[in-house]
């Protein structure tokens, strides 16, 4: 498939449908993430081919942990699993891997896990694929907040401006997103990156995340490329 013909920075995608796609045929919703995860290697390879430089995914949200437990231990599971599998493909594409959110929460296992991938991963310059796990954007801004806090204790005699705030953020170094992505027919952000999409271009399509595929993706960042990006300004 050719590439899109704008390529934005950071794409990022709240993945949304599982559960009703798992519903629509009559099966437990925990098949729904198992086949998501074939999505995400989608949206992964198109990156890599179409030389994205970022990609990220909400795949838990803080909000999540009030499922019923016995989907949320297969959830853990399956990210675990998955991370695992997928490390060869990380380095045959040269994907640096990162995990972002309040890993606190996670179990001992899965944060081994993550912390094995991660720094296996970390030298690997391609293409960065983030997972956005235990994470919610007031959350964030708020751990933010006490951090800066912290720092204008200990020195008041500095001033501290709104690109100061955003170094406090777990996003730290990586590029606020130019396009955000979600699936199913929600029109949300559900607590989602709310400082950094400030200026993210949204595209929403009815599409179950289970069933999005290249063709879908591809259809998204066209979408993206026919927006004229002013953040405020005229030209």
């Amino acid at each position: 498939m050719k590439a899109p013909s704008t390529i934005p920075t950071h794409v990022s995608i709240i993945m949304d449908g599982n559960g009703r796609w798992a519903k629509e045929r009559g099966k437990e919703r925990v098949f729904g993430h198992f086949e998501g995860v074939e999505s995400v290697r989608a949206v992964m390879e198109c990156c890599v081919e179409w030389k994205i430089p970022y990609a990220s995914f909400y795949a838990f949200s803080e909000e999540n942990w009030g499922r019923p437990e016995a989907e949320v231990d297969a959830l853990m599971g399956l990210m675990a699993k998955a991370m695992v599998g997928e490390f060869d493909n990380f380095q045959k594409h040269n994907v640096r891997f990162m995990v972002l959110g309040n890993r606190a929460r996670l179990s001992a296992g899965l944060n081994a896990t993550i912390d094995k991938i991660m720094a296996g991963t970390a030298s690997n310059t391609g293409f960065t694929m983030i997972l956005f796990l235990s994470y919610s954007g007031k959350w964030d801004i708020l751990q933010a907040a006490e951090k800066m806090a912290h720092d204008l204790m200990n020195h008041p005699e500095k001033s501290f401006d709104a690109e100061d705030f955003s170094h406090y953020l777990v996003t730290d170094g990586i590029p606020d997103p130019d396009l955000l992505i979600r699936t199913s027919g929600e029109k949300r952000l559900s607590n989602y990156l709310l400082w950094q999409s400030a200026y993210t271009e949204f595209v929403f399509t009815d599409t179950l995340w289970p069933d999005f595929r290249k063709e879908q993706f591809y259809e998204a960042i066209e979408e993206f490329s026919s927006r004229d990006r002013r953040f405020g300004k005229v030209k």
